[in-house]
């Protein structure tokens, strides 16, 4: 059976268990290599991963990158614009193009549909890189970075504010999958997806409030106010005014409290200097830990 990771709450808790705990192990095992080496068992040897990407990218891009060569294997490149799917190729004939040239497809979409319909065809795994809908990959990253500082996620309260968007609605499935407590704070013309929320169950609590959501939780986390795709700009500036997380807000928080951010970050805007610099902030671990969160996925994937 072919191993697709299209969103967290689609997998089984054994599973993303399993994965989060593959990708503490390997970041361990190879600390002060060269970042060029393969891992010990090279899991990925001799396979070839194909990335599409339909979205600027930075952290995905390079990590998923570093991610395929660590694990003995190496990657095809290429923007929608470069291939036939940006002249409206059906991404069902795409999927089954590919799923003959390599062992494994990460996508970058703007469309979650798209990725949907790419995966049901597909033949070898399909794992999303982001789409309007979701971000698993980025959520991975987070709660290694969590447990690496903090212990267990599982237990934790964790704080999101800003946005209901892609990232946001991962961390409410993995709020269930995880066993976290997740409080998210939005503006109510920008909550969360519905269907989403409802997959969060009884793990998150909704308010308009970025105070109530804070209070005393273990983890901070926001995005940026505007997302690729987004056209209300000045809207949105307007919307989110009061949910910067500045350190009045933090300070809400847990004495021990960290904070996160996916990147990039709009500083002044949803958040300040003083708290992406300063001594709670996570946020260069946690891009960091994108490589080996991803690294984990891809293993699982193969089969590991």
């Amino acid at each position: 059976m072919t191993r697709h990771f299209l969103d967290i709450h689609r997998l089984e808790a054994s599973d993303l268990r399993a994965i989060l705990d593959d990708a503490h192990a390997r970041k361990q095992a190879r600390k002060g290599w060269p970042q060029g080496r393969a891992d010990a068992d090279a899991p990925g040897r001799d396979r070839v991963l194909a990335m599409i990407f339909e979205k600027n990218s930075t952290r995905t891009r390079f990590s998923f990158d570093a991610a395929i060569r660590q694990l003995g294997g190496s990657s095809i490149i290429a923007t929608a614009s470069d291939m036939q799917l940006g002249r409206g190729e059906p991404v069902e004939d795409t999927a089954r193009v590919l799923s003959r040239m390599v062992d494994a497809v990460m996508i970058r979409a703007n469309d979650h549909e798209d990725v949907e319909r790419f995966a049901r065809v597909a033949t070898v795994p399909v794992i999303n890189g982001l789409t309007d809908r979701s971000h698993p990959c980025q959520i991975l990253a987070d709660l290694l970075t969590i447990e690496e500082h903090r212990g267990p996620v599982a237990g934790q309260t964790i704080a999101w504010i800003g946005d209901g968007n892609n990232v946001c609605h991962s961390f409410m499935h993995a709020a269930a999958k995880f066993g976290f407590h997740l409080n998210v704070a939005c503006p109510a013309e920008y909550h969360p997806d519905l269907r989403d929320l409802a997959k969060g169950g009884e793990a998150v609590s909704l308010t308009s409030d970025p105070r109530e959501a804070a209070e005393r939780a273990d983890v901070v986390v926001t995005d940026t106010w505007v997302s690729m795709g987004d056209k209300d700009y000045e809207a949105r500036l307007h919307a989110f005014e009061a949910y910067q997380v500045d350190e009045a807000l933090l300070d809400l928080a847990a004495p021990d409290a960290v904070f996160l951010h996916c990147l990039p970050a709009h500083r002044g805007e949803e958040v300040t200097d003083a708290v992406i610099d300063g001594p709670r902030s996570l946020v260069w671990d946690e891009a960091e830990n994108r490589i080996h969160a991803q690294k984990a996925v891809l293993a699982w994937c193969f089969g590991g």
